[in-house]
């Protein structure tokens, strides 16, 4: 009986830890982006963007708040740096999560009916809560980008190896569209499907949709919402960010008018 009991006990500890975190990683920012999902598409060299974003999940509860920046080290090449912390996961517990820094580069330029592709190298600092930490990690992502007419489709695949030994390697899939319905309004949906350290069959299937508004030449609103289809885990999540983005150049056009 008593093996029993301990049995249960063990695997109700189990259950919540499973149940419990979904590490953050690496984020994109806008307008580059989805909601978690790379565009292939980069700053431009010397630019920057700075993002701030709030996420409420529901079931497991808890807040997560992040700080994330990118810099374009050229037209190609741009850095990225992701700062999360939880707040209130299960009511109690609170901490920062793994410092992530990551390098993309756009090796392949869109064409007439082929599309942009860049890879994403990664890695996490061990600067977490133990609840909320992974010992760091190291990863590499592909990230491909085609538009259509008024729609951008992006399609991302990563590899994360977590550096404690006790967690298994983490892959996720990730799809997202925008659909740009207005000059400065873009209607989002995106589909993860993740296996999780924790796990070896892929234990999260999300779709998320929201939308974002180009309020000025530098700041970007994103509202939205996701559902895990598969185990209700999270229940739901609500995402609201702000991004600030230096201003592209402006190309001066030239006009030349010739005399009758």
């Amino acid at each position: 009986m008593k093996r029993v009991f301990l049995f249960v006990l063990l695997f109700l500890i189990i259950s919540q830890k499973l149940y419990a975190f979904d590490i953050y990683g690496i984020q994109p920012l806008a307008p580059n982006a989805v909601f978690s999902t790379f565009s292939a598409e980069s700053l431009q060299k010397n630019k920057a963007s700075l993002e701030i974003t709030a996420e409420r999940s529901r079931e497991p509860d808890f807040y997560r708040f992040a700080l994330k920046a990118a810099y374009g080290i050229s037209d190609r090449v741009e850095f990225n740096l992701t700062v999360p912390y939880a707040h209130q996961y299960l009511d109690e517990k609170n901490g920062l999560e793994d410092i992530a820094v990551g390098f993309k580069h756009r090796f392949y330029d869109e064409g007439k009916y082929g599309p942009s592709v860049a890879y994403l190298i990664n890695a996490s600092i061990p600067s977490g809560e133990d609840d909320f930490s992974t010992d760091g990690r190291a990863g590499i992502g592909l990230i491909i980008s085609k538009r259509v007419g008024p729609f951008n489709g992006h399609l991302n695949i990563f590899y994360e190896t977590p550096g404690a030994s006790r967690l298994k390697d983490e892959v996720s899939l990730y799809g997202g569209i925008e659909f740009a319905a207005a000059h400065n309004f873009k209607i989002l949906s995106e589909i993860i499907a993740k296996k999780s350290h924790y796990t070896h069959e892929y234990d999260l299937l999300e779709w998320r949709f929201g939308y974002r508004i180009k309020t000025t030449d530098y700041i970007y609103t994103t509202i939205g919402a996701g559902v895990d289809l598969k185990n209700r885990s999270p229940e739901y999540r609500l995402f609201l960010s702000v991004n600030m983005t230096t201003p592209y150049e402006k190309k001066k056009i030239r006009k030349i008018f010739e005399e009758e």
